[in-house]
C-alpha cells in the first residue's frame, strides 16, 4: 500500500500533547492517528467520551444532598414499593 499525507491544522499545544500521549503508549503521532482513523472507518464510529466534571453550582447541590442524606434531613425511608409509591403520590 502506498503511502499519503493527511494534513490537520491544530494548535502547537495540542500537537505537543497528541505525540506525548502517543509516545507514551509507543507509536508516533502520525502511527496514533492512523490507528485512530482506521479503527474509526472500520467501526463505522468515532466514540468521544466527555470528561464529567461537575460545574461549582452541581458540586454544592451534590454536597448538600449527601449533607442531607447523612444527617436524615429531606430523606424519606421506605421499605416496600407500595410505601414509596405513596410518598411519590403525596408530594
Amino acid at each position: 500500500m502506498s503511502k499519503t499525507v493527511l494534513s490537520i491544522r491544530t494548535d502547537s499545544q495540542t500537537k505537543q500533547e497528541i505525540a506525548d500521549f502517543a509516545a507514551s503508549v509507543g507509536l508516533t503521532a502520525s502511527a496514533f492517528a492512523t490507528v485512530v482513523l482506521k479503527q474509526a472507518v472500520r467501526e463505522g464510529r468515532v466514540v468521544l467520551t466527555p470528561t464529567l466534571e461537575p460545574t461549582p453550582y452541581l458540586e454544592n447541590i451534590m454536597s448538600e444532598a449527601r449533607e442531607d442524606y447523612r444527617t436524615g434531613h429531606n430523606v424519606t425511608k421506605t421499605k416496600t414499593k407500595a410505601e414509596a409509591l405513596a410518598h411519590l403520590r403525596s408530594l
